[in-house]
């Protein structure tokens, strides 16, 4: 990995002129199954396998924070049998990910309002944050029972539980009470599948994000898919509201 960070670019990509956090909207997982005559809970398993090519791809060429879209608060709507299948694959992904991912000195955190999930699933949180705690490469924030405004909303009853006055809340204040805090700030959000919303991710952190959109469904996006949105990224003007 040091040696990579010699070079000035990996196959087109500036490693000087990375985004420093980038979020990605995992979608088309049913869309997946459903082309591929499979049940929808084998395009999860598919999309949780392209999860760990993209995360690892993330930590290879150095970013520094990469927080995906596992399952967000409107997810318990759909069928219970689906909504069972997907919190035993994201089990199984986060004590499969402590060993493959950990042992790659990827950092795992999970986010979310994840006090209504079970027992076992936050003991495996905990677990697996715990294992990777002290590795020193990408972070992967995976959001789980997560919502944009959920999130906002829970920052804003910390600040009042806090006691800070009205009139010392800023966006520093409110930052800090963000699930991403202490992270870079969000500077890429990509998402697959065709569909183009933010769909209650990151709202907060998405003020300036570039966004970028694709037809390719989550399973089948690869280190190819991610390359092209990141030399895409690279060749923007960002100029956060200036001229």
């Amino acid at each position: 990995m040091f040696n990579l960070f010699k070079k000035k670019n990996v196959r087109g990509i500036d490693l000087q002129n990375l985004p420093s956090h980038i979020g990605i909207i995992m979608d088309g997982n049913g869309r997946w199954a459903k082309k591929h005559n499979l049940p929808r809970s084998l395009g999860h398993k598919a999309g949780a396998d392209a999860l760990k090519k993209i995360a690892t791809y993330c930590d290879k060429i150095g970013i520094k924070a990469l927080t995906v879209y596992a399952f967000s608060t409107e997810n318990w709507k759909r069928p219970k049998d689906e909504v069972d299948a997907l919190m035993k694959l994201l089990s199984d992904y986060l004590a499969n990910a402590k060993r493959d991912l950990g042992g790659k000195n990827i950092v795992i955190k999970a986010i979310g309002d994840l006090s209504v999930l079970s027992e076992k699933m936050q003991k495996q949180i905990i677990e697996t944050e715990d294992f990777t705690k002290n590795n020193t490469g990408t972070v992967l924030n995976i959001a789980i029972n997560y919502g944009g405004r959920g999130e906002i909303l829970n920052a804003v009853k910390q600040i009042v539980k806090s006691g800070i006055s009205a009139e010392n809340v800023n966006e520093e204040a409110i930052e800090k009470y963000l699930y991403t805090a202490n992270l870079p700030d969000l500077d890429f959000i990509i998402r697959p599948s065709g569909e183009m919303r933010l769909s209650n991710f990151l709202l907060w952190q998405s003020a300036y994000a570039e966004l970028w959109f694709n037809n390719v469904l989550w399973p089948d996006f690869n280190e190819k898919h991610l390359k092209a949105a990141i030399i895409e990224f690279q060749n923007r003007n960002r100029r956060f509201g200036g001229v």
